[in-house]
């Protein structure tokens, strides 16, 4: 089983006891005995000053897009890094004031689009230059250190989801991507990454003998992560990605699909571990709400051959080819409105324009 940063660093935190502490951190923070982060540092020893919730608050409660505030109190100060302007993404420095170090435990997703790993890197920035030591405790990437899918971001497509220039599926833990952040960022950062025990590259998240706790209100599990580096190019179009559903990102559709022909042709393509079943389904909340929509479901048949990015791709291209009322949006998407939201995710036009150009999926 594996061990992670977080019960490592709990064994060995004689130099910290009462070193004023902030933690980023959300309730996938846990020990191998599912005891919070938060609670498990203040038994070790450490003054824990101030905590940081990403995206989605402190206990995964908001959904996405949607500004954090009015969260539990502690007898600690709680601070969002999430709330309704590009400002709020990184702390300014009067609130990092009096700190000594700060420590990073969130579990990632091991998607660039995901946002947690962009509060860390921000946060990086936001100390650089500080003496501020900053530790991540890491985690598993649960879709694996190996693969790798997606192209990479281009540097005028910076966004908060997208801030290096890694591709889609990146394959990182928190911890790497720490250390290239500070590398590629030029950042004058005391960094410390703790490492697992027992995790190896070619782990998928159910080989790690881990809890599996949803990290965001639409990420219920292990699959659903495996699948988002693809599904989640949906919240740049018209088409529904399944919020409002018990299985978000597993099925996708519009009133104006219809499921067999979209099936059909998927399943034609031969995509690698992956089978495509027509469905109906009807949100409760966010695009289509209330509408019954026709789509397909997803189903993973073999977790190792299957390329969500690749399948993403496929899935968009055929809705843009079938249907004359898929399209992509135009809006502002993550503070951004610089970009269509399709091209923020991708990290550059390329893909959505040879889309829109009749080009074949091997392109």
């Amino acid at each position: 089983m594996v061990r992670t940063g977080l019960e490592i660093f709990i064994e060995n935190t004689g130099g910290y006891r009462g070193c004023r502490t902030g933690f980023i951190a959300n309730h996938t923070s846990v020990t191998g005995g599912l005891e919070y982060g938060w609670d498990a540092l203040k038994r070790s020893g450490i003054d824990l000053v101030r905590v940081f919730s990403p995206e989605h608050g402190l206990y995964g409660t908001e959904q996405d897009q949607v500004p954090v505030d009015g969260q539990p109190e502690f007898d600690f100060d709680l601070v969002s890094l999430y709330g309704g302007s590009p400002e709020t993404l990184a702390p300014g420095m009067g609130i990092l004031e009096g700190l000594d170090a700060v420590i990073f435990d969130i579990q990632d997703i091991g998607s660039r689009y995901y946002t947690y790993l962009n509060t860390m890197c921000y946060f990086m920035k936001a100390l650089s230059g500080s003496g501020i030591e900053f530790i991540v405790l890491d985690r598993p990437n649960p879709i694996g250190g190996i693969d790798v899918e997606g192209p990479l971001l281009r540097e005028d497509y910076r966004s908060f989801v997208g801030l290096l220039p890694v591709s889609v599926r990146h394959g990182l833990t928190a911890g790497e991507t720490a250390l290239l952040a500070k590398d590629l960022l030029d950042l004058d950062l005391d960094l410390k990454v703790v490492a697992m025990e027992g995790w190896g590259r070619g782990m998928l998240f159910p080989d790690t003998g881990l809890p599996w706790i949803p990290p965001s209100p639409n990420m219920p599990d292990f699959e659903t992560a495996l699948i988002y580096p693809g599904m989640c190019l949906f919240e740049g179009m018209n088409i529904s990605e399944g919020r409002g559903t018990t299985a978000p990102f597993k099925n996708i559709g519009a009133p104006f699909m219809r499921p067999y022909d979209m099936a059909g042709s998927l399943n034609s393509l031969g995509l690698g571990g992956a089978v495509f079943r027509p469905f109906y389904f009807k949100p409760s909340v966010s695009k289509h709400a209330g509408k019954t929509c026709g789509g397909v479901w997803i189903h993973v048949t073999d977790r190792r051959a299957f390329r969500p990015f690749l399948t993403g791709v496929a899935l968009a291209k055929a809705a843009v080819e079938f249907y004359p009322e898929a399209s992509f949006l135009h809006g502002v998407y993550e503070f951004n409105s610089d970009y269509p939201a399709f091209d923020l995710l991708c990290g550059g036009p390329s893909i959505r324009e040879m889309i829109l150009g009749g080009a074949p999926l091997s392109d």
